[in-house]
Order: C-alpha cells, then sequence, then structure tokens
C-alpha cells in the first residue's frame, strides 16, 4: 500500500494532474433551439440502474440498488428560447411489487445563448457536477427529482450552476420542519493552450432545516459545504488518450444557532489523478484525508460521523481513504449508452478494516426525443 501511494503522489506532483467521475452520457438536459420553434414533442429518457456495494466498514451500509426509471415529458417549444414540459418520473425497484416511486414533472425553461432559467422540475442531482463527498451520486436513483429555481451558463470557459431546491415544504402545525436545498457549482477556465485545459472549480452547498410554523421541538439546522479546486486536462494520442487531475480542498461548517452536531466545523483534501485509453475505460485514483468533515447530502463513506445501521453516530475526527476506479464508458447504437464502474475502497486509518470494500455499478441510458407535431 505505501508503494501504490508513493506511485499515486509522484505522478500528481509530476504532473500537478477525475476522482469526480464523468456522469455525462447519464445527462440529459431539454434545450429550446430555433429549428424546434412551434414543435410538440416527446422526450423519453429511461434509466437503467444496478449498484451494489459490498462494504462492509464502519460509516457506509453495504447493499443494492437495482432497478429501472422512465420519465417521458411531452414539450413544447413556443419559440426559439422557450420550453414547456409535463411529464412523469416512475421508478421501478426489481425484486418489490408495484412501482417504487413517482412523480410529477412540469418545467419551464427559458434559454438565451449560454444561460438558461429554470423554474419547476430542475436539472438535480448528478446535473449540478458536485463531488461525491458533497452530493452523494446515488441521488441520481434515491432522489432524482428536485423542485425549485435554477439558472445554468454553460460555455467553454465557464460552467456555472446556481440553484434553490425546495425539498420540503410545510403547511400551518406540520409535524416536520421545512427543508431547503441550494448551492453553487462552478468550473471556471483559467487557461486553454493546444490539447492542454486549465481551470478552477468552485462549489457551495447549503443545507437548511427549520420553519416558523411547525410543531417540531428541534432547533433550526443550517450546514454549509465548499470546495474549492484546480483541475488539469491534457489530451494526447495514442493508447493514453488523456491524463487529468482533479483536486480539491474541502469545508464542512456547521452555522446552525444551537449546535448539536458531533462536529462544528471541519476541512478535507480530495487529491485524484486518472487516464483514459480509447477504447479500455478510464484508470483514477483518489486520495480522501478528512478531519471532522460532516456532509448533510455527501456519501456516507467520506463523513467523519458514521450513518452505517450498526455504527451510527459512531466518530473518527480523521479518515483516510484511497480509491481506485475502473470505468468503462461507451455509447453502443445512437441514443443508447453503457456506464460501467468497479471502485475498490481502502481505509488507510480505522483499526476495524479487516478488508478491502468495493462497489461496482452498471447504468444503461437511453434518450431520445420525437417529434410530434410542428405549427405551420
Amino acid at each position: 500500500m505505501k508503494r501504490l501511494l508513493s506511485f499515486f503522489f509522484s505522478l500528481f506532483i509530476f504532473c500537478t494532474v477525475n476522482a469526480q467521475l464523468v456522469n455525462d452520457s447519464l445527462e440529459y438536459r431539454i434545450k429550446p433551439d430555433s429549428l424546434k420553434s412551434g414543435n410538440l414533442e416527446l422526450s423519453f429518457y429511461n434509466f437503467n440502474f444496478l449498484r451494489n456495494y459490498e462494504y462492509f466498514n464502519d460509516f457506509h451500509d453495504g447493499y443494492t440498488l437495482f432497478g429501472t426509471q422512465l420519465e417521458p415529458r411531452l414539450v413544447y417549444y413556443p419559440n426559439a428560447k422557450l420550453a414547456v414540459s409535463a411529464g412523469g418520473h416512475i421508478r421501478k425497484d426489481f425484486g418489490k411489487d408495484g412501482i417504487n416511486k413517482s412523480y410529477p414533472l412540469f418545467t419551464i425553461k427559458y434559454q438565451h445563448k449560454n444561460t438558461a432559467l429554470i423554474n419547476g422540475v430542475i436539472e438535480g442531482n448528478i446535473h449540478h457536477r458536485y463531488i461525491e463527498p458533497l452530493f452523494d451520486f446515488e441521488r441520481k436513483i434515491n432522489n432524482p427529482v428536485e423542485y425549485g429555481t435554477q439558472v445554468v451558463i454553460d460555455k467553454p470557459s465557464l460552467f456555472l450552476d446556481a440553484f434553490v431546491n425546495w425539498n420540503r415544504m410545510i403547511e400551518k402545525h406540520s409535524p416536520d420542519q421545512e427543508q431547503i436545498f441550494a448551492g453553487v457549482s462552478s468550473d471556471i477556465g483559467i487557461l486553454r493552450k493546444g490539447r492542454m485545459k486549465l481551470s478552477v472549480p468552485v462549489q457551495v452547498f447549503a443545507f437548511h432545516q427549520g420553519g416558523q410554523i411547525d410543531t417540531d421541538p428541534d432547533p433550526l439546522k443550517t450546514i454549509a459545504n465548499t470546495a474549492i479546486g484546480v483541475k488539469l486536462n491534457l489530451e494526447r494520442d495514442g493508447f493514453i488518450k488523456h491524463i487529468r487531475t482533479e483536486n480539491y480542498f474541502v469545508t464542512y461548517t456547521d452555522l446552525s444557532p444551537t449546535k448539536e452536531s458531533t462536529y462544528n466545523d471541519g476541512t478535507a483534501w480530495f487529491i485524484n489523478l486518472g487516464v483514459g485509453t480509447k477504447k479500455y475505460g478510464d484508470l483514477t485514483g483518489s486520495f480522501w484525508e478528512g478531519r471532522k468533515y460532516v456532509s448533510p447530502v455527501g456519501m456516507p463513506i467520506y463523513q467523519s460521523v458514521s450513518q452505517q445501521i450498526d455504527h451510527a453516530g459512531y466518530s473518527e475526527d480523521i479518515r483516510q481513504l484511497f480509491i481506485l476506479r475502473y470505468t468503462y464508458q461507451r455509447q453502443l447504437v445512437s441514443n443508447f449508452y453503457i456506464d460501467f464502474r468497479v471502485e475498490p475502497v481502502f481505509d488507510l486509518k480505522s483499526p476495524t478494516t479487516k478488508s478491502i470494500d468495493f462497489s461496482h455499478s452498471l447504468f444503461l441510458v437511453y434518450k431520445q426525443d420525437f417529434k410530434l407535431f410542428k405549427k405551420k
């Protein structure tokens, strides 16, 4: 293990070079377009998932998610800058009777050049492009629909996603508190020269739980997480098509007036180095060192306070992990994509770790728009 880590850090120093795995094939964004003006279309998105955790650690449960999600929508494009859509999201878990969850989908999206304003169902979960310690990838499966307002800027030199997700509203005498998620996820281009691209990602996420008309006696809670980093991508010819690094300084702060958390604040380093091949997938090494780090919606394996079913509340001030990630992502035929992942996890510090934990995932995605009617 020491030799492996030494090799990893020597590469990092040499390139100063995505634990954050690329999820482009899983994203689906409806975009107004002058060619679609006056069209009524059927937008169809099908996400099939198998995600299995062979975890036996004290922080993250071991379990399997296996099923499919369907999102059919009717989309009307009144003009070149506007799209209005209505539809539904249906989730079916295999091995379980009936439909697991369903949601109505209503969205209006205004787009001017590279800037979009979205209200209703926003482009959530993986579309925010947060790192996993801030925002768990698994919310793509378990919390697939987010309602709120969002602004997205997508340019070659800038990606910015600013949003408010009204996760839970309340009425008078509600037994629960309201929940609000809000944040900004950005990637700011600094330098592009030939096949080299350098950028600075800045991410902020805030969670608020409270309200004035509920009957819940618990005090309000406000938690903020931030991440700032540097990304370098080197494109090349040959068997290795690119070398990438994506590295972050991450923070956690409890801003609640009455603090009840195990930790009031914490920090972490998230260091990643990856290589991609033309035919055989990508390999990424990730090092995580968290000190009293907590995130309300981050992946549990990175947390300093356990969410594991048998050890809930157990804490370790310092968490050190090394994660090796293999991914194979391809478009197999038109509109159909495969994404396969294997991710062994090494806990470098915990005295209770007796073996290597790992997870593996298989995602199949079909996405396509069908024109139903065009206004003359």
